[in-house]
């Protein structure tokens, strides 16, 4: 199975007022890194990917706090296209 690596700018979206106002995390589209053929493959680049980011971005506010202007990224893999953004559809409270 084909498997991509991409990377994404994470962000912090308001979801709603319900219940004193709730977040969800989302994600833009950056950059594809590379294609892996083995799944194995792909979960490991992915997580030395995201040691290396979070190694370089550990001096930027993370992504909950109230100074985060962008800027974090972050490594994903997928079988198929990678999707534009993340979530598809925007979360609804129930």
């Amino acid at each position: 199975m084909r498997s991509i690596l991409a990377f994404y700018e994470i962000d912090r979206e308001y979801g709603g007022a319900e219940e004193g106002g709730w977040y969800f995390d989302s994600g833009t589209f950056v950059r594809a890194i590379a294609v892996h053929f083995n799944d194995a493959d792909a979960v490991r680049a992915m997580r030395r990917a995201n040691r290396l980011l979070e190694r370089l971005q550990r001096h930027k506010p993370r992504v909950d706090s109230c100074l985060y202007a962008g800027g974090r990224h972050r490594a994903f893999s997928f079988t198929g296209v990678p999707p534009e953004r993340f979530p598809a559809e925007r979360p609804r409270y129930d």
